[in-house]
């Protein structure tokens, strides 16, 4: 029977230490690869597009006061939880909600038809629209209610109100606290309504390739989760009674080392 010394235990220990370490920098570092990033790696083709339940402010400007004042709504305040330094409970104009059929509902002209288009589509549509009755009008849009959702291993999850209509999905996971230290970093999930079905895209967060993905910039109400790594998930299901085992069981490898070691 082989007999092992301290130095070969103590070395075997550090063998073991090096390679977890090596593992976990694998597994923990962003945006690996060669090289640095260049623009041929960004997804620069991002353009927010109206849909359903979409909240809208459309505030219309023109040389003529009265002219415009039937196609404003008055201001309201809305008040929003927001973090990231955003203010809450600024007066906001109220909004005109996409409904089921894509159509805002317009003072003076009724129903005009936006879901499907982006923001300067929509705009360019309701100042022609608006000719009619205003001359050289000004059409100023904005999504009201553009927010994203991060779960799972992150420090703050939550739903986020974005005020700029423009997130990538490192800035949500950044408002969320970033990720913890038992998050899977190479299998982040988004999932996108996308003409009312859910899609699920996988992202790398480890590799550059993220920047170039199609879910790189998030669209209003998408979901983010990351999941536990393997160690989180086992700790979750260890009761009392398992820890027991797991304790007489380490003292007695340690007892049958120290005998062997002899």
């Amino acid at each position: 029977m082989p007999v092992f010394n301290s130095m070969r235990i103590k070395s075997l220990f550090f063998v073991l230490i090096v390679l977890a370490s090596c593992t976990s920098k694998k597994n923990l570092i962003y945006f690996q690869g060669t090289g640095g990033i260049s623009s041929s790696d960004l997804n620069k083709n991002y353009t927010p597009v109206l849909r359903t339940d979409d909240l809208l402010s459309i505030t219309v400007l023109g040389v003529d006061a009265d002219a415009v004042r039937p196609f404003n709504l008055p201001v309201t305040v809305i008040n929003n939880n927001i973090v990231g330094g955003y203010t809450a409970g600024m007066p906001t104009p109220a909004g005109y909600l996409i409904d089921a059929d894509g159509n805002i509902d317009f003072p003076v002209i009724g129903k005009i038809k936006v879901s499907g288009l982006n923001r300067m589509e929509a705009t360019n549509l309701i100042k022609e629209k608006l000719k009619v009755y205003v001359a050289n009008p000004n059409v100023n849009i904005r999504i009201l209610n553009f927010k994203v959702t991060v779960l799972g291993e992150v420090r703050s999850p939550g739903t986020f109100n974005i005020p700029n209509e423009r997130i990538t999905l490192i800035e949500a996971l950044g408002i969320a606290g970033d990720l913890q230290i038992t998050a899977v970093r190479k299998n982040v999930l988004v999932i996108r309504d996308v003409d009312g079905k859910k899609t699920e895209t996988r992202i790398d967060l480890t590799s550059k390739e993220l920047f170039s993905s199609p879910v790189f910039y998030l669209n209003q109400n998408d979901v983010v989760y990351v999941q536990p790594n393997r160690a989180k998930i086992n700790s979750s299901v260890v009761n009392a009674s398992n820890v027991g085992i797991a304790i007489s069981v380490l003292s007695l490898l340690i007892t049958m080392v120290t005998l062997l070691s002899r």
